[in-house]
């Protein structure tokens, strides 16, 4: 049964996007700030990697664009290298990344869902699996209605972040005094390379999740058109909203006033808002992080889908869902493993084992350009993916250094899925999951 392309320009934006902002955008700028100490060197760290973003972001899209199939970086690995290389890739996603991301998020908002609507105690531990649930029952029913939802609160999210960083000006509580000298480096800030270097890898986190349109790239309409811009225009959304935000934060909150990046958050909401302020702002990060959620839970489970339509996954969840048309299965596989991250407690530690092989699978998908039968002639090629490989080195030598026993641990759980690829399933590749040349238009 074939998938019916359903997602528009404004939807896959919403994709790019969504995963994007999220908890991050409250958190990381403060304590970027208060490590490098200096305006000027945040916003540098912040374009240094909405380029590299972008270099990986034009790879993602020629990919996109070339397989318009569901699965993104399954099936870039899988035309690249072969089945052993995407499952792999499917064996971390499916075991780990996106159960351990949806819990791990789904958990973080649960302290700013309590703030905002004073829940009993009783209850606070059921609110994470109700988020997930509720997620799951939305991507379960109908691409169009999760599409519509997610692209709704992504639009808002968007909306009450440009919000605030007017209100912050308007409401005259903006100084640009707290943010001059911009390149002087203020008191109390860590050595300069361990300040870029922690810096880095944070703004690499912040931006995680842009690539989460390849994945649903078999239900976009006009592909050959529509994922190109989607992942550039999102990318640079990202970039503009990280850049005013972390500014107006600054400009209200100095940098010698961040007590702490989880403290921030209240403070920056008192400062603006008054008393009312600690509700107002986790209101917008129940928001923001709900966005992101939803486009995870509509992402992820397109790639057991494509696996199984391959022979490499139980075929179980290779059906879509004959009323619906979604990949029901899969959706309830992703559903099911976060909850039980969840009960163990255990997400932030699984996290902190696959961020290293996570980047380890991005450098090699870009990389498959290099590899494809038919060469790129694009303006930005071979310019563009060498820049994001060298990005993703750097990146993945900074995470060694600061700790490699959880990256090491990672990459061992990652390479565990070899040997469970030939002891449950045909080491031969399938045929691939495509659809039909009528669907592309």
């Amino acid at each position: 049964m074939e998938q019916h392309r359903q997602m528009g320009l404004a939807g896959t934006i919403a994709v790019v996007t969504g995963e994007s902002i999220a908890l991050g955008i409250f958190l990381t700028p403060a304590a970027m700030a208060k490590s490098l100490g200096s305006p000027a060197l945040l916003a540098a760290v912040w374009c240094g990697m909405g380029l590299i973003t972008m270099c990986g972001a034009l790879c993602y899209s020629e990919l996109a664009v070339r397989f318009p199939h569901s699965g993104g970086e399954y099936v870039y690995l899988r035309e690249g290298y072969g089945g052993r290389v995407a499952f792999l890739y499917g064996w971390m996603s499916a075991a780990v990344l996106d159960p351990g991301l949806a819990a791990a998020l789904a958990m973080g908002t649960a302290p700013y869902v309590f703030s905002l609507l004073g829940i009993y105690q009783q209850i606070r531990l059921w609110v994470p699996a109700l988020i997930l649930i509720g997620l799951a029952i939305i991507n379960y029913v109908g691409t169009r209605l999760s599409r519509r939802a997610m692209a709704t609160a992504n639009l808002l999210k968007i909306c009450v972040l440009f919000c605030l960083v007017a209100w912050a000006w308007i409401s005259g509580h903006s100084t640009v005094s707290n943010i001059l000298p911009l390149v002087h480096r203020r008191a109390g800030s860590d050595p300069i390379f361990a300040a870029v270097a922690g810096a880095t890898v944070s703004a690499f986190f912040s931006f995680g999740g842009w690539w989460e349109a390849g994945k649903i790239a078999g239900e976009v309409r006009n592909p050959r058109r529509n994922l190109p811009l989607a992942f550039t225009l999102g990318v640079l959304l990202v970039t503009a909203v990280y850049l005013l935000v972390s500014f107006a934060f600054l400009s209200v909150v100095p940098v010698d006033r961040i007590v702490s990046n989880t403290a921030f958050v209240a403070q920056f909401g008192e400062a603006l808002f008054g008393s009312i302020g600690g509700r107002v702002l986790s209101g917008c990060v129940v928001l923001s992080v709900l966005g992101g959620m939803m486009a995870l839970t509509m992402a992820a489970p397109r790639v057991y889908y494509a696996m199984a339509r391959d022979g490499s996954f139980f075929s179980v969840f290779g059906r879509l869902h004959t009323r619906f048309g979604t990949p029901a299965n899969a959706v309830l596989l992703q559903t099911g493993l976060a909850l039980i991250i969840l009960c163990f407690g255990a997400f932030d530690r699984i996290l902190s084992f696959i961020i290293f092989s996570a980047i380890c699978f991005l450098a090699l998908s870009a990389a498959s350009l290099f590899r494809l039968k038919e060469p790129v002639r694009r303006w930005w090629y071979p310019t563009a993916p060498i820049l994001f490989l060298l990005g993703c080195g750097v990146i993945n030598l900074l995470i060694l250094a600061h700790d490699p026993i959880p990256a090491l641990l990672g990459l061992t759980a990652v390479l565990c899925g070899d040997p469970i690829r030939h002891f449950f399933f045909s080491p031969r590749q399938a045929a691939p999951a495509t659809i039909s040349e009528t669907t592309l238009s």
